[in-house]
């Protein structure tokens, strides 16, 4: 079977997110969600809308490394 997931986490920090998920719902909806749905809520955030935010670092990345050439291409003499 193929992992659909492109993120990776360590099992101790999926467990961290999945107890901010859980203290989410808790504080802001006033609903109290278990291990399994908090889980499910964070696949589908791992594949759904983090490639999204990991794309959108790239392109800043590159954005911000092409300016920077662009400042060391001024300086020549």
């Amino acid at each position: 079977m193929k992992n659909k997931n492109p993120v990776k986490v360590t099992k101790e920090r999926r467990d961290e997110m999945i107890s901010e998920i859980q203290k989410y719902f808790s504080k802001e909806m006033d609903e109290e969600i278990g291990n399994l749905a908090a889980g499910m809520i964070l696949d589908f955030i791992m594949e759904k809308l983090a490639p999204e935010f990991y794309n959108q670092g790239v392109y800043d990345s590159h954005k911000y490394l092409h300016d920077a050439a662009e400042d060391l291409l001024a300086i020549q003499k």
